[in-house]
């Protein structure tokens, strides 16, 4: 296991931010992994994992204690069963289902970072979400100290949210299992409009599988969403707010705001979610709050190219974009009474 002291963190982070770790130790198997989260924790050492970086926003003073980035290898099919170690990169395994001739992620293509980070987020893109298809997720349990699995019932998935999330300081994740569809090259039915309108078909069509995810790519690409070293647009966390989740009564009194603002003939985006509650749009409140493409003027802003992504345009730091976000925030908050919770994992900081 490679261990290195005062160690950069920023190059392990899309966004390319953050300080340098007291200790950073890179494991390459499962057993690395569980070592180095129970020496950690025998000795009270605080401990942050690192998978893709694509979640993270690290403070410029770094991280106090032990950085564990998991880097661990494993792609195994068996029919439509697939099962990926937590380091394999994300991408790139949706890439070998699609050649494989396997629906069910291949909407997902392009998100940055590593398969175990998928269950924690509940990565979601274009209609697909990761719950969907995961079955089992195997962890490792630092109050328990062993390794369990956990079946898809027991994650307890929601909107960009799980038990592994819930709780960020007991289970490690190792690997992902997931149940994928043979449907004969074919995609699983689209549900997202932007892709199916795209491909010119109807939602709920299918279309083989590899144009489904070569289209998605290409769609997040035009929204600086697919990483690109030379492309600042691209430095970023993705979409840095989750889309709100409105009850009827907060519902109501942002329509009523909007329709102050912008006028009684503007539709707000509305998504109901089954229970009684609407999803709205992150970036649709972010754009009519006056946060436009290429908002700002320091080393962090609003990417050119999609309004949720908040980015360093090359000198940033963690407080140059932690200024933006709580910026962007306030005006949303002020022009319609809604309050964006941000979807990255902030380390040492908060908004």
């Amino acid at each position: 296991m490679q261990e290195l002291h005062d160690a950069p963190l920023a190059p392990l982070t899309t966004f390319r931010l953050g300080g340098p770790a007291q200790r950073l130790l890179t494991a390459t198997t499962d057993a690395e992994v569980i070592a180095a989260v129970r020496e950690a924790d025998d000795s009270g050492t605080p401990l942050l994992i690192i998978g893709g970086g694509s979640n993270l926003v690290i403070g410029d003073k770094g991280f106090d204690g032990t950085a564990l980035r998991i880097a661990t290898k494993g792609f195994e099919l068996s029919g439509t069963a697939l099962e990926l170690a937590a380091g394999e990169v994300w991408t790139d395994a949706v890439a070998r289902t699609v050649e494989a001739g396997l629906a069910g992620i291949e909407c997902l293509a392009g998100i940055p970072g590593s398969a175990g980070a998928t269950p924690i987020q509940n990565v979601g893109a274009y209609g697909q979400e990761v719950s969907s298809v995961i079955t089992e997720v195997v962890a490792y349990d630092r109050h328990s100290r062993e390794t369990v699995t956990l079946p898809n019932e027991a994650c307890a998935f929601s909107y960009r949210h799980s038990r592994f999330k819930a709780e960020p300081d007991r289970y490690v994740v190792l690997r992902v299992r997931f149940g994928l569809e043979d449907a004969d090259g074919l995609s699983a039915p689209l549900r997202y409009p932007e892709t199916a309108r795209t491909m010119g078909v109807e939602q709920g069509d299918r279309v083989p599988a590899a144009s489904a995810r070569e289209t998605v790519l290409r769609l997040r690409a035009g929204k600086g969403m697919v990483l690109d070293p030379e492309d600042h647009d691209t430095w970023s966390a993705g979409s840095f707010f989750t889309n709100p989740i409105l009850d009827e009564e907060e519902h109501a009194a942002f329509l009523a705001r909007a329709g102050e603002r912008l006028g009684a003939d503007v539709t707000p985006p509305a998504f109901p979610t089954g229970d009684g509650r609407v999803k709205t749009s992150a970036a649709w409140l972010i754009d009519k709050a006056g946060f436009t493409k290429g908002y700002g003027t320091g080393p962090a802003r609003i990417s050119t190219k999609h309004t949720l992504a908040l980015t360093n345009r090359g000198d940033a730091t963690t407080e140059d974009l932690l200024a933006l976000a709580r910026e962007v925030v306030a005006g949303v908050h002020a022009a319609f009474g809604v309050t964006l919770v941000n979807e990255p994992v902030t380390v040492g900081v908060s908004l």
